[in-house]
Formats: structure tokens, C-alpha cells, sequence
């Protein structure tokens, strides 16, 4: 069990691919992933609270980037990864600009990638939580005196 469980949506018009990510998080002891085929019934979805969405850049009802400003706006603490076969820069530059936390092409090694950029999330959550901590006690402290 992870100590600290994350929520995932995967959002993926590719069966193939979603299955493959949902399968290799689940080899990480991650269990609370649910899978959408459209940027639509992810948005519909928000409110279940995902911590990290895997999004598709390339889908038909809804392209990534519509779909990513809308979470944005809807959450902008959400962690979303854009996950495309397109290798042009400009097309990842969009991408963390509208706000994606990453960019990850579709190949050989994406879910080393997403695994990567998991561990990367999981220490930014850690450095936050623990300067929540020590602002509490500061102001504490500073109460004191």
C-alpha cells in the first residue's frame, strides 16, 4: 500500500494505451484509477477529485489542450500530464503553458516516464505538506511569544 494513495484518471481515446497505463500503475500498488474515453466524461467527473490525470493530447470529442484549460479552471491543483505521439516541441510547449505539470510521448518508455514523473509530484505534495507543517508550528510558536 502507498503511504500516500493518489487518485488517477486516465483520459484516453486508445483502449490499448489506457489499459496499458491503468495496468502498469496498478504494478506500482496504485488502486484508485478510473478511465475515461473523452475529455467530456472526464470534465463531468471532476468533482470525484483526482490527484493527477494522464490526458491525451489527441482525442476526437475534445483535443488535451480543451480539455486541460477546462480542468484548470475547474482545479488548478490537479496535476495533469499530457500523454501524446506528437514529438513537436511547440506542441509540448502549448501543452506546459495552458498548465500541464508534464509532457510525455507515447513511446517504448512511457510508463518509466509516467512513473518518473509520479515520483517527481510525490516530492512537491511532500516539500508542501511539510512547509505546511512548519508555517503551523511558526505560527504557533510566534503565538507564544
Amino acid at each position: 500500500m502507498n503511504p500516500n494513495p493518489l487518485k488517477f484518471f486516465i483520459v484516453d481515446d486508445d483502449l490499448f494505451c489506457a489499459n496499458a497505463y491503468e495496468q502498469y500503475l496498478k504494478n506500482l500498488n496504485y488502486t484508485d484509477i478510473i478511465y475515461f474515453e473523452t475529455g467530456d466524461e472526464c470534465l463531468n467527473n471532476l468533482d470525484l477529485k483526482p490527484d493527477i490525470i494522464f490526458l491525451d493530447h489527441s482525442m476526437d470529442d475534445m483535443n488535451g489542450f480543451e480539455t486541460l484549460k477546462k480542468i484548470k479552471r475547474y482545479n488548478s491543483n490537479i496535476y495533469v500530464i499530457i500523454v501524446s505521439g506528437q514529438k513537436e516541441i511547440n506542441t509540448a510547449v502549448d501543452a506546459l503553458k495552458y498548465g500541464a505539470f508534464d509532457y510525455l510521448v507515447k513511446d517504448h518508455t512511457v510508463c518509466q516516464k509516467m512513473q518518473s514523473t509520479i515520483n517527481r509530484i510525490l516530492k512537491i505534495q511532500e516539500e508542501i505538506d511539510k512547509g505546511n507543517r512548519n508555517n503551523g508550528i511558526f505560527r504557533l510558536f510566534s503565538m507564544l511569544f
